[in-house]
């Protein structure tokens, strides 16, 4: 992708200190866009460049996402893109088991979040903005064991969809990005939970259901993200992209 694509917007990009956030905050700057970083208070947000502006906040938090897009004005001037990044996967157990706190909890990031990030951001985009949600093949299959996970990326992708629908007047495109298990520190705490004495042979165990046979990395989902956020997508809204290794052509 060549740099004029996205030269001079600007973007918000939350679960910004790491994994996927990360990958995606470096890339959108290297095609020439500034970035408002969002991530929970204590996280070693970058903020060495001047094109990125660090926030602490909660996404689950209506003024906390008040806060992110008045950064947005008033470091860079405007706002023409939002990736709602952050996740957390929650409790891993059957769902008799699941408890009700842990539920609420993911549904409150993974879902609440990403609500909160189209509602307060949207208005303050120009014509032609671009949103990217990040959901998950688990967003469009079922599974074992991930309830609320599962339940917030399927919610996910329905909110992507309404939102291509209801800002379409605005030519604010909406799409979502579903990746497979990727190589970030959420796959890697999932490993020292469930299998702390074989960490590679729970990485293979997902692995042999990925057709590609490998994690996902950080960076190929972030071009997915840059590509959907770009002018190169400009037909593109409602859209469901999988970076999946083939794991949902089965």
């Amino acid at each position: 992708m060549s740099g004029s694509d996205l030269e001079g917007k600007v973007a918000i990009v939350t679960g910004a200190a790491r994994g996927i956030g990360m990958a995606a905050v470096r890339r959108l700057v290297d095609d020439g866009a500034q970035v408002v970083a969002l991530d929970l208070p204590g996280t070693a947000i970058p903020d060495s460049n001047p094109q990125i502006a660090p926030i602490e906040g909660d996404v689950a938090e209506a003024e906390d996402w008040q806060r992110a897009v008045e950064l947005a004005r008033s470091r860079f001037g405007r706002l023409d893109i939002l990736v709602n990044n952050a996740g957390i996967s929650g409790f891993i157990g059957p769902l008799v088991d699941y408890p009700v706190e842990s539920f609420d909890q993911v549904m409150a990031v993974n879902a609440r979040g990403v609500f909160l990030g189209m509602k307060h951001s949207a208005p303050a985009m120009g014509d032609g903005g671009s949103i990217v949600n990040i959901s998950s093949i688990s967003g469009i299959g079922g599974g074992a064991n991930t309830l609320a996970y599962t339940a917030s990326k399927h919610a996910v992708i329905g909110m992507t969809k309404l939102a291509a629908i209801e800002f379409a007047p605005r030519r604010i495109r909406v799409n979502a990005v579903c990746p497979a298990p990727t190589a970030t520190e959420m796959m890697f705490g999932l490993a020292r939970e469930k299998s702390p004495d074989d960490l590679e042979g729970f990485r293979r165990s997902f692995e042999q259901n990925i057709p590609l046979g490998r994690y996902g990395e950080a960076d190929e989902v972030a071009a997915a993200i840059t590509f959907l956020a770009s002018d190169q997508a400009s037909f593109s809204t409602g859209a469901v992209l999988t970076v999946d290794g083939g794991m949902r052509a089965r």
